[in-house]
């Protein structure tokens, strides 16, 4: 944001500067939860926490050099302050005065969802904007009500463009983000089983991701995935114009269609293709994708036409995501060990269709005399349909090929059950610790690894572990 007084700030949020505090005192231009980072004059927004609340803060982020803080409650410390009824949604209303005013110079905002893919898809599109015009994007996952305006308080005068993931757990939790940052560009990726157990049905996911291109005004575009039905269905719910994307072919019907052509992959799952558009905009180019996986080729052909519907040219866009690399940790991360092992880290999180996607992957990687191992872990939050989705992924592995399944968990031993009765061969059960000891002592040099499962069980220290170099690996 802007530096702005402590009387704007209370204007903004409606609060009150606090009895004494210099009204005219300015703060900014950052905007910080986190006391430590709260230098040169930056906003300490002091939000109520399960396990700390960021009142207990305030003297801190001012002994750091804060301007000023923003407080449900005033805290005895030498810091200018303005108290509101709500912290959070004092914090969402700042946010959205700094997007507006972005707006206002001309700012194009993209939000993106969908139920696995967004944080992949969204590095891809911040490279690609960011080769045309300055631009904002939440770092890793920061997808909710606190990463979203924090993501945007970081606009400032130069922002061309705001690429704002919008995670949901609920009906409603996208409307409230489209709140913060209204979208010019709305993109749908996919509709899965990620927090099934948390939405009812795959249904109530579909409705509440459908909520982005609802928020679309008739200018706006709504990016939707034409291979996904419930994703193709919600064109209806939006006033936008209709971008599709496909990887099968040339999308039947839109104002834009973005497709692919010829995909085909290396020795490392990374895939090229031939670009095509047609409709508002409309050429061909050649892509060679620097990140890996077969759903890379998927999340690419989203961020093209999120681009291409921005109104950026076709080879400008083709060449940027020929650049573009990974920049969020663990997904689908590739390492090579000393010793020639590969590793795949792709820890962050899990559900069924990401599952399945990586473990597609995987058998791309195979190399001659090598192993395939997947260590997979619980996909948390699928409710009742969680017995049969794990038993399901460990059939697939073993469909797929996978030499041997390394399972830890509570669903471990139905993982391990899929994966036997589907004809595998070998599987390993036990705590983290015990699959390193394990895998140490069995991992080759040609073998490739997955490492797999939702965030909860933390398994990039397995992934860590094994990526080591070879002298520790034996150790």
């Amino acid at each position: 944001m802007e530096r702005i007084t402590v009387r704007t700030l209370a204007a903004i949020t409606g609060g009150t500067p606090r009895d004494g505090d210099d009204p005219h005192a300015l703060v900014g231009p950052g905007v910080v939860l986190d006391s430590r980072e709260a230098s040169g004059g930056a906003l300490f927004v002091a939000l109520p926490g399960e396990r700390v609340d960021g009142h207990a803060f305030v003297a801190a982020a001012a002994k750091a050099g804060a301007g000023a803080a923003l407080v449900a409650r005033p805290v005895d410390a030498d810091l200018p302050q303005v108290v509101v009824d709500d912290s959070l949604a004092a914090f969402a209303a700042l946010a959205r005065s700094v997007v507006d005013a972005g707006r206002d110079r001309g700012m194009r905002v993209v939000g993106i969802t969908g139920s696995s893919g967004k944080t992949s898809t969204k590095d891809l599109v911040s490279q690609v904007l960011a080769a045309f015009g300055a631009t904002v994007a939440p770092p890793g996952s920061f997808n909710n009500e606190i990463g979203t305006p924090l993501t945007a308080c970081r606009v400032d005068a130069g922002t061309r463009y705001l690429v704002s993931e919008m995670g949901s757990r609920g009906a409603g939790h996208i409307a409230a983000l489209t709140a913060i940052t209204p979208p010019d560009i709305g993109a749908v990726l996919n509709v899965g089983h990620a927090h099934v157990g948390e939405f009812g049905s795959v249904e109530g996911i579909a409705a509440a991701k459908g909520e982005l291109v609802e928020a679309l005004g008739r200018g706006g575009w709504a990016v939707l995935n034409a291979d996904d039905p419930r994703v193709a269905a919600m064109a209806p719910r939006t006033r936008g114009h209709l971008a599709f994307f496909s990887v099968r072919g040339e999308p039947e019907t839109g104002e834009l269609r973005v497709w692919a052509s010829g995909v085909a992959a290396d020795g490392n799952q990374r895939h090229s293709f031939t670009l095509h558009a047609a409709g508002t905009a409309s050429g061909v180019a050649p892509v060679s994708l620097r990140v890996l996986g077969e759903k890379s080729v998927d999340n690419a052909l989203a961020a093209a036409a999120i681009a291409l519907a921005a109104g950026l040219p076709l080879d400008g866009v083709a060449a940027a995501l020929s650049e573009a690399g990974p920049l969020s940790r663990w997904r689908m991360e590739l390492s090579t060990r000393a010793d020639g092992l590969n590793v795949v880290n792709d820890a962050y999180n899990a559900n069924p269709d990401s599952m399945s996607a990586a473990l597609h992957s995987l058998r791309g990687l195979r190399r001659p005399g090598g192993r395939l191992v997947a260590v997979l872990g619980d996909m948390l939050e699928l409710g009742a349909t969680a017995e049969q989705a794990h038993r399901e992924v460990g059939a697939l592995a073993a469909s797929l090929g996978v030499d041997e399944l390394v399972a830890t968990g509570a669903f471990a031993a139905v993982l391990a059950s899929g994966f036997a009765d589907a004809g595998g061969r070998s599987h390993h059960r036990g705590s983290t610790d015990e699959i390193v000891r394990h895998l140490r002592a069995t991992l080759g040099p040609r073998d490739v690894v997955l490492v797999k499962a939702s965030r909860g069980l933390k398994l990039e220290t397995v992934a860590d572990a094994l990526a080591a170099d070879d002298e520790g690996a034996r150790g």
